[in-house]
């Protein structure tokens, strides 16, 4: 089977734009209508001065899952708010994986649940508000 090209799949075509997430080694592993899954390696110097993963890169890994979720449909979506609540601490060398998940879609919005996991374990739980842009004027 082919893979999508960015023509088709609007994730794709956002993603190869996406140069923040690439700077930062996060690849998006797959994804459907209204739910992917993105991952990433700590390296050293995404870590503070605890020796842990900095909070702002674990927050981009799992925003990044949830602009795909929410663009998986078409249209240009934002985020309008999003928040994290930390679990556990990650370091260096570990893999994390978001994982996002439409919750509901409404009008022009929606609300997405992301859980970033090291294997087994929960580091991190976002949540992610979007908002569906309308045409330019």
């Amino acid at each position: 089977m082919a893979e999508p090209t960015p023509e088709a799949d609007p994730v794709a075509a956002m993603m190869a734009a996406d140069r923040a997430s690439a700077a930062l080694g996060i690849e998006v592993v797959e994804h459907g209508r209204g739910w992917a899954r993105a991952r990433m390696m700590v390296r050293d110097d995404m870590t503070n001065g605890h020796a842990i993963a900095h909070g702002g890169l674990i927050f981009a890994l799992a925003d990044t899952a949830f602009a795909c979720a929410c663009n998986s449909f078409g249209p240009v979506t934002v985020a309008a708010t999003a928040d994290i609540t930390f679990i556990a601490a990650a370091r260096s060398g570990d893999v994390l994986e978001a994982s996002a998940t439409m919750r509901t879609r409404y009008g022009r919005n929606g609300i997405y649940d992301v859980t970033v996991r090291r294997g087994d374990e929960v580091i991190a739980e976002f949540r992610g508000r979007s908002h569906q842009l309308g045409p330019r004027s």
